[in-house]
């Protein structure tokens, strides 16, 4: 129950620090209402095995390492305060951000990183009108999943080819928020290409967000890694301990 109550007050403390600037005008995430209803359910459908098994992952190591949680409580709060950072896309009627999920799968695995995604978007949705409640399943998807999975496997990947460490980890930090918009992309262009084919609405959708999603993915890649390094320094023991294969990914 205490450890409960500390990922609580650490998402209410970066909730209430936010609250006190006002909001961009410009949605983040998919809004409410992009999505078809038949497209939104699908991406709900999608998600939920995810955050069941991240759910359940949580479970297991929290009950393995009680301190799991609390570690668990900071990260998912680092990632709603990042994912608050909003850089409007003319061209997309949209916002892009950071996502910081790349910097979450590394520290504390992919899937109890697409629990804490799930929460800070729902609390956003809600508190914040940043995405919208009938798109959080595509939002999820999008962020969570793609961002969370990609970002842990290209960590993964890397190293074992020997990249240096702090390399990959930028590496997955970039390559996780990059991800994240290709999915969006995808998940737009899927509901929304009309007569037009689903290939060119993809691309027409992705260079929309081209120009400032690159600079942001080199941006967080940057981000991801000046965070692992800081950890490192301080607490060495603690990345030995999370860059060991994580809840089931080899």
């Amino acid at each position: 129950m205490i450890r409960f109550r500390q990922i609580l007050t650490a998402v209410a403390a970066a909730w209430l620090l936010l609250s006190g600037f006002p909001p961009p005008a410009s949605a983040m995430h998919i809004a409410e209402g992009i999505l078809p209803a038949s497209w939104a359910g699908l991406w709900f459908v999608v998600a939920l095995p995810f955050v069941a098994w991240g759910l359940r992952d949580l479970r297991m190591r929290s009950e393995r390492t009680p301190l799991f949680k609390s570690l668990v409580g900071m990260v998912g709060a680092a990632v709603f305060v990042i994912s608050c950072m909003p850089v409007p896309v003319p061209t997309a009627g949209t916002c892009s951000h950071p996502c910081g999920t790349g910097m979450a799968a590394i520290l504390i695995g992919p899937s109890p990183t697409v629990v804490i995604t799930s929460i800070a978007l729902l609390l956003q949705a809600l508190f914040l009108a940043h995405g919208g409640l009938t798109t959080l399943g595509a939002d999820i998807v999008s962020m969570g999943v793609a961002g969370a999975f990609v970002g842990y496997g290209v960590f993964r990947l890397a190293t074992t080819a020997g990249v240096p460490r702090l390399a990959a980890v930028f590496m997955a930090g970039m390559l996780s928020d990059w991800a994240t918009y290709a999915v969006t992309s995808f998940e737009l262009a899927s509901a929304l290409h009309g007569n037009a084919s689903l290939g060119s609405a993809f691309l027409a959708i992705t260079a929309a967000f081209c120009p400032t999603q690159i600079p942001l993915g080199i941006l967080e890649g940057f981000i991801t890694a000046g965070a692992y390094r800081f950890i490192n320094a301080r607490r060495p023991e603690l990345i030995a301990s999370l860059t060991k294969p994580q809840g089931g990914v080899a």
